[in-house]
């Protein structure tokens, strides 16, 4: 180990002597050692077969390479013993070095592993859940790959089949998706509008319904009164026949009743008339008051009240007057017996005709020719109107009894008059029919069951 050798005998020299047989051992001890026990390794390994050599360094670059034994200075040389204790000395400093690198790296693992167990204990779950669902069965990793490859490859494999089977799933779902909505865009819209209108038509339906509903109840309820009004009239007809009061046949078979001449005992008919451009008036009187038998009827409407009046008055014969115009009949009829009276009149030239006991005694023409009888005025039997149903005139009032009295809206012919007068036919008035609840009694005025149409022509 002359330091004035050169480089390559110097080496060659000190692996022949037994110090440096004993540096080379203890080099390949120390690096299989490190190797076993987990200590870095190098990035490239050497390959096989290849030899450790030891080769001696500048003192400047002592520290990167190898330990080696210090290099004693020049001038002296060591003997071989102390040479061999001191590089023994060197060796045990150096296996000593390495034990406590190693023991510092055993630490080290050891922090880790804890580390490692805390992280795993603690967040593993929320962690590496997502990677634990899709991959399965695999241990916790905290959201690293398993250590064995051939797991990670069977695992990454079902994943990805999972992930396939997915999507073509998706795509399925989609493709029908599409194919459903590629029609709906109109046809929807026509259901729509089918929909709305089918709604539409229920909802109408329902209101007619309803509507129909409600009418058929209120006709129900206007006809259940109409029926009870006529049920209690006929009660009222069976307690009267019962009590003797009335001997009614039937609803004509009555007459009214004014025995005394005063501006309170009348009748009223309940119907008004409507517009008329011809009538026939008929009725049975009997009357014994003189001078004249005063008004048997009389109609007024507003701004008229003269409008149609039959009167007898003081000592004048018998007068029909039409919108206040007159006209004379010869009507004999105070003699205290039943007469049957028809008169007849047309807004044709004003002509009109005055039958008494089915004989025509008289006709004549121009009373109020082209004047229609005006409609909604008030009906009054046995007194004059001075007013619209009022200011009556006692000197004018009826005395006697009548009955059957009817209007009809056109003139009839003088066969069906006969007809009526000689009790052949029962007509009545298709205006003005004679029934017992068509007419109201007033002032004292009374209604009593009439005789016979038999009985009344014998007492002609």
């Amino acid at each position: 180990l002359a330091p004035r050798l050169g480089p390559g005998r110097s080496a060659e020299r000190a692996l022949r002597s037994p110090a440096g047989m004993l540096l080379v051992t203890a080099g390949l001890l120390l690096a299989v050692a490190a190797g076993g026990r987990g200590s870095p390794a190098p990035e490239q390994e050497s390959p096989p077969g290849s030899r450790f050599v030891c080769t001696s360094l500048p003192l400047d670059a002592a520290g990167t390479g190898c330990p080696l034994p210090p290099v004693p200075m020049q001038g002296g040389a060591l003997p071989p013993e102390e040479e061999l204790k001191a590089t023994v000395l060197q060796l045990r400093e150096t296996v000593l070095q390495q034990k406590e690198t190693i023991g510092s790296q055993r630490e080290a693992i050891r922090e880790l592993t804890g580390k490692l167990s805390r992280c795993e204990g603690a967040d593993g779950k929320s962690a590496a859940g997502a990677w634990k669902n899709e991959v399965g069965k695999g241990k916790d990793t905290m959201g690293d790959l398993p250590r064995d490859p051939a797991l990670v490859i069977d695992q990454l494999s079902r994943t990805m089949q999972t992930l396939k089977d997915r999507l073509e799933s998706l795509e399925h779902q989609l493709r029908a998706n599409v194919s459903y909505a590629a029609l709906p865009s109109d046809l929807r819209e026509m259901l729509q509008r089918r929909l709305g209108d089918l709604e539409r038509q229920l909802l109408s339906k329902v209101a007619e319904l309803e509507d129909e509903k409600s009418l058929l109840h209120n006709e129900t309820s206007a006809h259940r009164q109409k029926t009870e009004t006529a049920l209690n009239a006929l009660l009222e007809r069976v307690s009267e026949l019962e009590k003797g009061n009335s001997a009614f046949k039937s609803p004509d078979e009555f007459k009214v009743s004014l025995p005394l001449r005063t501006n309170y005992l009348y009748g009223k008919i309940k119907k008004t008339l409507p517009e008329l451009y011809a009538f026939t008036v008929c009725l049975w009187l009997r009357s014994s008051a003189s001078p004249g038998i005063g008004t048997p009827f009389s109609y007024a409407v507003p701004g008229q009240a003269n409008e149609i009046v039959l009167i007898e008055w003081g000592n004048n014969p018998i007068e029909l007057l039409i919108n206040d115009k007159v006209a004379q009949l010869p009507l004999f009829i105070s003699d205290g017996k039943w007469h049957h009276i028809c008169i007849t009149w047309t807004t044709r030239d004003g002509m009109w005709e005055a039958f008494q006991d089915g004989e025509k005694l008289g006709t004549g023409e121009n009373l109020a020719p082209w004047h229609p009888i005006k409609p909604g005025g008030v009906l009054i039997l046995g007194q004059e109107q001075d007013t619209v149903g009022g200011r009556f005139d006692a000197t004018q009032a009826f005395v006697g009894e009548m009955s059957q009295f009817n209007i009809w809206d056109r003139v009839l012919r003088a066969e069906d008059i006969m007809n009526i007068a000689n009790c052949s036919i029962n007509m009545p008035g298709n205006i003005i029919p004679w029934v017992d609840n068509n007419v109201d009694v007033f002032g004292g005025a009374t209604k009593w069951p009439v005789e016979t149409c038999e009985e009344r022509l014998l007492d002609l």
